[in-house]
């Protein structure tokens, strides 16, 4: 049996007004995972940007086929 199937179950056990609260404990759970996965995303963006700073005037090598070490056929 999944979690979800689990939860489900016993809350359908609960009063309405315990099964109020247990949703408004589910929303704050996922508001809390939602704010973290946006602050990470925010760093990870912040990181990048630094990372890549001073990189946009930078002049990319050139290769050839001359340069290839192994060609795969």
């Amino acid at each position: 049996m999944l979690v979800s199937e689990k939860i489900q179950k016993y809350t359908e056990k609960l009063p309405e007004a315990l099964q109020i609260e247990v949703l408004d404990y589910v929303e704050y759970l996922l508001s809390k995972t939602k704010n973290e996965i946006d602050e990470n995303a925010d760093w990870s963006d912040l990181s990048l940007t630094m990372m890549m700073r001073g990189m946009e005037d930078e002049t990319t090598p050139e290769y050839t086929h001359a340069d290839l070490k192994v060609v795969f056929k």
